[in-house]
Order: structure tokens, then sequence, then C-alpha cells
């Protein structure tokens, strides 16, 4: 158990008449043997004996940091309808969902904020005391014992895995914009270590907020703990660092990693599952293969676009919102999400034409679709064939060749191959899962039992006027359709695996999977792109990319690592090749029109 000063009970009840609630400040959840949790919980003011359902947030940002705080700018364009003195990043806020009859719960993560014990974000303690918040919250005297789950990120990545849980009283979940595999969705893409968002969300977002941390108040950063400040052996002793832990552990299998797994078939709970087609580099992929995985009867998969941070709180994803969770969670269905077949599964927006990037106006004029099921099921997966003269076609070439490219690359210095079609002579729309079939080989600075091949793919749209199409990135920055990995020792598929597609191979990326990568040997490679959505304009043409190391679009989420990405096994020039025997393509899935 972590080493703490010895707890206070400091509750503090205001009855906040302008804003219609009732304001429950630093409320312990017991646990069994355990130390506490602390939350924070918003009512609506009602006659004594009023039942509510309850909007159920845990994680590490803080209850007590003010969002117009934690992230200025983006407060400052937050829809106004969600902007209060209570308002928290990531979160619902409390104001307007207790007017619209729900309690809001909003818990400081084990470790963190207010709630002593081990900081260990994301590992299965922690969801454990998830677990806890959530059945407490079920039974408590303003609790209708219907609770769900609501929130971006991290306070949607921690819904799948608590959801698998199966605690009592979660009766629905909207997981906005949330990973659902750690390993594969944040970590390491394609079994490379995505290391600066990680060391960025960590020094700045986590850390920071430790409990017992001297100097919060002072820094504004929310309050000092009611406990006290610790020393900094005790903090370093009682954390694990995401740092640290994601270095030192490579594989699926180390107890890392593996101590984070769930299955998604245990996911029962009524789902809305909201994926961001520009979130390409963390969420998406976790969404979408949440979606497909989870048990639940009643399951819904919403694309959107935009920043990160601000459609949560666009009026009409609210209305999405509330419709959800009125119908499971006060059995007031205007909607038809509780009725088989009345919803249809997937509502996806489509991407066409130049609207620019980070302008949520603009983007307001996508146009929206449903569709029965995901994959849509009258996909064409086309093969565009890469061939040697740099072309990209849906005919095969057998012309012998080799297209080398400087190992190592990185987004200062890039070392990149591209592939581009012709242009397009009809409109044509690509929405669902993209896979690249390629023959590579290295020729290293240093040959040893060690070399290896990091493969960084991306799909690009060039429109009519030869300018490429930007879109709206997690961070507003400008990004490209899609991107995909692979280190190349990790390549080897589970064939028999259900979760194998012939559009998504699905790997294990276990110790056992390591394969030799030896000098100037070819191997044939599949690799996973992640999914994306785009109609192409006549006149446009697309680009596929293939490259070293991180290129343009990558934002936050660089795989920077020197020990991972070490010159001693990736030095060299990587090399494409071509020729009878040596098929390269990427396959698109091709949208056509309905009958």
């Amino acid at each position: 158990m972590a080493k703490t000063n010895a707890l206070k009970d400091l509750l503090e009840i205001t009855k906040d008449e302008e804003n219609g609630l009732v304001f429950e400040k630093n409320v312990s959840i017991p646990r069994t043997g355990e130390l506490p949790i602390r939350c924070n919980v918003y009512r609506p003011i009602a006659a004594e004996g009023s039942k509510f359902p309850v909007i159920v947030t845990y994680g590490p940002y803080g209850k007590d940091i003010p969002y117009e705080k934690f992230h200025p700018q983006s407060f400052s364009e937050v829809n106004p309808e969600h902007k209060s003195k209570y308002s928290a990043w990531e979160t619902p806020d409390p104001v307007y969902w207790t007017r619209q009859g729900y309690v809001v719960v909003r818990a400081d993560e084990r470790g963190l904020g207010q709630s002593p014990g081990i900081l260990d974000t994301m590992s299965k303690g922690t969801s454990e005391c998830f677990f806890d918040v959530v059945e407490w919250a079920a039974v408590q005297s303003w609790s209708s014992g219907k609770v769900g789950l609501l929130g971006i990120s991290y306070y949607a990545g921690s819904q799948w895995r608590v959801a698998a849980r199966r605690p009592k009283g979660l009766a629905a979940i909207i997981p906005w914009e949330g990973m659902s595999d750690y390993y594969r969705d944040r970590c390491r893409h394609g079994g490379i270590l995505s290391d600066a968002f990680i060391r960025f969300w960590w020094n700045r977002q986590v850390i920071t907020n430790q409990y017992g941390k001297p100097g919060r108040a002072a820094s504004k950063w929310g309050e000092d703990t009611i406990e006290g400040d610790l020393p900094g052996d005790i903090l370093r002793e009682n954390r694990r660092d995401q740092n640290e832990d994601n270095a030192a552990n490579k594989f699926r299998d180390d107890e890392y990693y593996s101590s984070k797994e769930f299955d998604l078939k245990d996911v029962e709970v009524p789902l809305l599952s909201v994926a961001n087609w520009g979130g390409i580099l963390l969420h998406l992929r976790g969404n979408v293969e949440g979606y497909t995985w989870a048990g639940s009867k009643f399951k819904y998969l919403r694309f959107i676009t935009g920043r990160h941070d601000l459609p949560f709180y666009y009026h009409d994803e609210v209305e999405v919102q509330k419709s959800f969770l009125d119908a499971f969670l006060k059995g007031e269905d205007s909607v038809g999400w509780s009725e088989p077949g009345k919803v249809a599964p997937v509502s996806m927006i489509l991407r066409k034409g130049n609207v620019g990037f980070n302008d949520p106006k603009a983007e307001a004029t996508y146009k929206r679709r449903e569709e029965a099921a995901w994959p849509i099921p009258r996909t064409e997966y086309t093969k565009y064939h890469l061939h040697a003269n740099g072309t990209l076609a849906t005919t095969p070439s057998s012309t012998p060749g080799k297209k080398s490219y400087k190992a190592l690359g990185s987004l200062e210095d890039p070392s990149v191959v591209q592939f581009t079609t012709a242009p397009f002579e009809h409109d044509a729309e690509f929405t669902g899962h993209i896979v690249a079939h390629l023959n590579v080989s290295v020729t290293p600075e240093t040959v040893s039992t060690d070399n290896d091949i990091d493969l960084f793919l991306t799909v690009r749209y060039i429109s009519s006027d030869g300018k490429e199409v930007y879109y709206t990135g997690t961070a507003g920055d400008p990004v490209p359709l899609t991107k995909g990995w692979l280190r190349v020792s990790m390549r080897k598929t589970e064939e028999a695996d259900p979760k194998n597609r012939s559009y998504l191979p699905y790997r294990n990326y276990f110790k056992a999977d390591v394969q030799p990568v030896i000098a100037d040997e070819i191997y044939a490679v599949n690799v996973e792109i992640w999914p994306s959505n785009v109609i192409i304009e006549k006149g446009g043409k697309l680009v596929f990319e293939v490259a070293s190391g991180d290129t343009q679009g990558s934002g936050l989420f660089l795989h920077k690592s020197e020990s991972d990405r070490a010159k001693s096994k990736l030095a060299g020039t990587n090399h494409l090749h071509f020729g009878e025997g040596f098929e390269n393509y990427v396959t698109l899935p091709f949208i056509p029109e309905r009958p």
C-alpha cells in the first residue's frame, strides 16, 4: 500500500442556488482494506429522497483543476452551454447535466489529486478502483441505481476496461475518442515506441497532479493535498512512471502490458463509441476496434471530425449523448436506441472537399450518412499497385526495380518514397480499413543480429488544384488521411485468429514472435494502416508514402526514442523491391454508391 500522511475528512457541502445544484466536495469513497478514492458530487437541487441516474468520470487530471486553468485557450472556445466554474478538462459539465436530471460524480484517480494510493495510470489496479467508484455511485441515497460513463480520451479509454469488469449498476457507456488497446493504439504503433506524446502527457498533465505533490495551489494547478505534502522519495515510491515503463517493456506479453489486457467481448452494456477521423495516431483505431469486438447487444459507432477537445461539447453532439443516456439510464428513448434495428449501428461524417483544418464552421458542411454495419457491407477492397517509376495504379507491374531510401529518418530529416495515382476521372469514396503489402530489405551500416526496419506509411490526398488536403488533427494540427507503422522484426501475423482479417492483419507482438531481419534479405510484410474516409473528387490524386521515420502529420505523436530506434539496429539504407514475385500494393476500401 502507498505511503501517506494520516487521512483527514474535509467534506464540504454547498447549495449553489444560482446553478441549481448541490456541490459535495472531497467525498471519500471507502474501499475494503484499501485507501479511499475521493470525488466531487454534483446533484440537482431537489426534494429529499429524490433519486437520479448518475454520470461518473474517473481520471488523472484533477477534479479540482478548473478547465480554464488546465487549458485556457481550449476553454475559451468551448460551447458556452457547457462552460461553468465547475468545468474540467475532457469531462461533462456538471451545471448542464444536473439541469438535465443527472447526478455527476467526478473522481480523482488513485494516486492523483485528492485520492491517496499508487499512481499507476491505465493499470489493472486503478481500473479496480474505478469499478468500486461505479458500484458506490449506484447505491447512494441520491442514485436511481443506474450509472453511465461519459468523457473524452483518458476518460473514454478507461470506460472499456471498467465495463469489461461489469460493475453493478453500470447501464451505458460513451467512450468519446478513447483507445481500447493500450499497446497497439497508444504505446507501440506496429511495435514502435510512440514516446513523445507519452512524455508530454505524463510531464504536463499527470505527474503535476500527483497526490502529495507540493506547490499545486501555488502554481494554480488545483489544490494542495488534504493530508499535506509528501517528500520526494515517497512520491517516487508511490508512482509507476509511464515513460520508464514503456521504454523498459517492448512486448505485449511483458507483465507491464499483459496486466492491462481485457476482453472486449466482456463489454455488454449499451455502447456508443465515438471515433474521430482525424485521430490517426491515438484513439481512432481503438474506438473502431472497440465497437467491432464489444459484446454489447446495443452498440453504435459514430464518426466525427474536428479537434480532440471541442466536438464533445457541440450542441448537436451533446443532444446525441443525452438521448443515448436518457434511453438507457432513464428509460426515456425518444430516438430508438433501445429498440433493435431502429437506429443505424454506424453513423459517419463524409469528408468531401477541402474545407481546411481546425475550422469547426467549415467542417460542419460535411454531410453525415448512416450505414448498417462496419465495415460497410458493400465495400470493394481494391488493390492499388506500387510501380518502380513512382506511380500507383490498379494494374500490377512485373517490371523489376528497386527504390531505396535512407533508414532512420525523422520529422526533421525525413527520408521518403512516394507513389501517386493518376487523376481520378470520377468522384470516388474510400471508407474503411487499409492494408499495405510490401517487399522490403535493409542494407545496414553495421551488420548484426539486431538489424531491423521501421516502416512509417502515410496516405495523402491531393486535390485537383495540386494542393494536399489537410484535415483537423487531435490538437488542431494539419494531418493527412491516415498513417500506419510496422517494425519488420514483428511481422508475424496470427493467421488463425478471428481478429486477423484480409483488410486488417492481427499480430500478438509477443517476445516469441520476433523474427530476424538479415542484411539484404527481402521480406514480404502486411502493414495495418488505420481506417479512414475520403471522397476523392474528379481530378484529385492519392499519394502513398513509405518512410523510415515520422513525417508531416505526426504532430505530438512522434517516435523519437533513441534507445527504441537505435542507430546500431536501424541505420543504413532501406529498399522496396519490384518485379516478378515482388508485388507491392495498398488495398483501399472503395465504396460504390448505393443501388
